[in-house]
């Protein structure tokens, strides 16, 4: 297995530790909607002639299907 180095890991580590649990949070919902926005960008890429209202729907059936896991 080839582990990527990740030189700055442990700096990333030291600056949530000096987060208070609200900056953390706050943090997780920024990179949470910036995923969200990656996700509708590269469906704006792959279907560009797409309505919106169906990109909207093929947005939420996908994102659905990820908090749906069945174990």
């Amino acid at each position: 297995m080839n582990i990527k180095k990740r030189p700055n890991h442990k700096i990333y580590i030291q600056v949530l530790r000096g987060m208070s649990p609200e900056q953390r949070l706050l943090k997780a919902f920024e990179l949470s909607e910036f995923a969200n926005q990656l996700f509708i960008q590269g469906l704006h890429t792959r279907y560009p002639n797409l309505p919106d209202e169906d990109l909207k729907r093929i947005f939420l059936e996908r994102l659905d299907k990820c908090h749906n896991i069945n174990y």
